[in-house]
């Protein structure tokens, strides 16, 4: 069979994302800080972009039915803009836009006063003095790099020293291995060693640990009086001293139960991370995108505008495109008409952005009342598919707006993405639980439990089934690790 080569024609269709259709979806899901970041820039690489500090005059805010909420004072305005994208039959449908700022006037009065204009000097004298806005504080490394340069060394000791303490965690424990330091050094493992002491001897005392053990045996050897039961148990009975049992450190030891408890409460007295009153870490502070407030009986959605900045079309570049297509200027043309689409662009995704958060949020509390009104464990079984086709959209779509945007509530603030979550079968087969409320109700059980006598996750499940929530062992214990709480052994409080 002869083999040959043709040309054919093949019509076909497929998806192709535009640049625009990105920048849409990648609006959608920044957080608000992120947002701001991006307009921020856009407003410093876009000269048609700026922001709107006062309403237009006669111009009237939106109201709830414009927007669900959503709709932003610039919508009016944006179809304004959009309209100079598209072509004219007539010039005088060109006509240039007032510009309302006047930069003869400004350069005139900015040139009339620019000799007046407060010197460095005066300026300085209203100022706080320079100790009263010093905010650094001192690091963990800076702390024992101090101590260092203290310390009678050689130079390869020092440089030792040096590579010792930047491999320190933020809790102050040693992670990387000596032994090849000591070879970068040039030095013996044995004298690496001592150098190492000699870290682990500075304040605070424990650091350069490589281990639990050592760090509560360095501070226990600091102890005056000594003691040597102290020392003993966490040399040897660290374990069931983590178990919380005592009876066998008291059998090990042939001693008193009295005394292993009275040992105890000295160990309990030392830091396990030694390095934790240096690492302040920056406090991360939640501005909510949305609020939902109660008014008499009903729920009422406000979005969040406090600090995002109002964009518009700047009038100057309005002009300037308009003398442009009557001038023939194709160049400048070209310019002003491409810095437009993308300025009225992004205007229109953020515009977007807001609609559908609080279509989303709206969604929301149309199917979790009752976690508004009453709480966690009210909380209803709800997935992304619910809302997706409430408001018409698609999931992937409802996954990136939950996603790190916050909801102030009546209950407390929560991420969007939290109303989303699976179900628990109650034991009757009746209506369902959302898992997040049983983990609450698993959370005030173990709140309220007596600390000599903790529940057991078996204990935990028979309570839970008397509620009419059929979970299993196994499935208490996931949960109460996702909550960060220990373990009914480790919970168990006898001093």
């Amino acid at each position: 069979m002869a083999l040959e080569i043709k040309q054919s024609l093949k019509l076909s269709q497929q998806l192709v994302m535009t640049p625009q259709l990105q920048q849409a979806i990648k609006l959608l899901q920044l957080n608000r800080m992120e947002l701001q970041e991006v307009v921020t820039q856009e407003m410093m690489e876009n000269p048609i972009l700026e922001e709107l500090t006062e309403t237009p005059e006669g111009e009237t805010g939106p109201s709830p039915e414009d927007n669900g909420q959503g709709a932003d004072p610039e919508a009016e305005q944006l179809r304004d803009e959009e309209s100079f994208l598209k072509p004219k039959a007539q010039e005088e449908q060109l006509a240039p836009a007032k510009d309302d700022f006047n930069w003869e006037s400004y350069v005139e009065e900015f040139n009339s006063t620019s000799s007046s204009a407060p010197s460095m000097r005066e300026i300085n004298d209203e100022l706080p003095s320079f100790e009263n806005v010093l905010t650094k504080t001192t690091s963990l490394e800076d702390h024992l790099t101090w101590q260092l340069s203290m310390i009678a060394m050689n130079l390869e000791e020092k440089k030792l020293g040096e590579l010792i303490i930047g491999n320190l965690s933020d809790d102050g424990y040693f992670n990387a291995n000596l032994e090849d330091l000591a070879k970068e050094t040039g030095i013996e493992l044995e004298d690496a060693e001592e150098v190492l002491k000699i870290v682990q001897n500075f304040d605070p005392l424990g650091v350069g640990s490589r281990n639990l053990q050592e760090c509560l045996a360095i501070q226990a050897k600091f102890l005056e009086p000594r003691q040597p039961l102290v020392e003993n148990i966490i040399e040897k009975h660290l374990g069931d001293l983590e178990r919380k049992n005592y009876s066998a450190i008291a059998k090990a030891l042939s001693i008193s139960f009295d005394k292993v408890i009275e040992a105890t409460r000295v160990i309990l007295e030392f830091e396990p991370k030694p390095g934790r009153s240096f690492n302040t870490g920056d406090t991360q502070y939640i501005t909510p995108d949305i609020y939902v407030y109660k008014v008499a009986e009903e729920f009422m959605i406000v979005l969040n505008e406090d600090g995002m900045p109002k964009l518009r079309i700047s009038p100057y570049y309005k002009n300037i495109l308009a003398s442009a297509q009557k001038d023939q200027n194709k160049v400048t043309k070209e310019y002003v008409q491409d810095k437009l689409r993308s300025a009225v662009w992004l205007i229109r995704s953020i515009h977007n952005r807001q609609k559908t958060i609080y279509k989303v949020t709206e969604a929301i509390v149309k199917r979790q009342r009752d976690f508004f009104e009453k709480g966690v464990q009210q909380l209803k079984p709800m997935i992304l598919k619910d809302v997706a086709s409430d408001i018409g959209m698609h999931e992937s779509t409802i996954s990136r707006v939950t996603t790190n945007k916050f909801v102030h509530t009546p209950v407390g603030i929560f991420e969007l993405k939290y109303f989303f979550n699976s179900s628990i079968s109650a034991a009757d087969g009746s209506d369902s639980l959302a898992s997040e409320a049983v983990k609450e109700k698993i959370r005030q059980m173990i709140q309220k439990e007596d600390p000599k006598s903790p529940l057991s996750d078996q204990r935990i499940v028979e309570l839970l089934r008397v509620e009419n929530i059929d979970i299993a062992r196994r499935t208490v214990a996931k949960y109460r690790d996702m909550l960060g709480i220990l373990s009914s052994g480790k919970r168990k409080k006898i001093i």
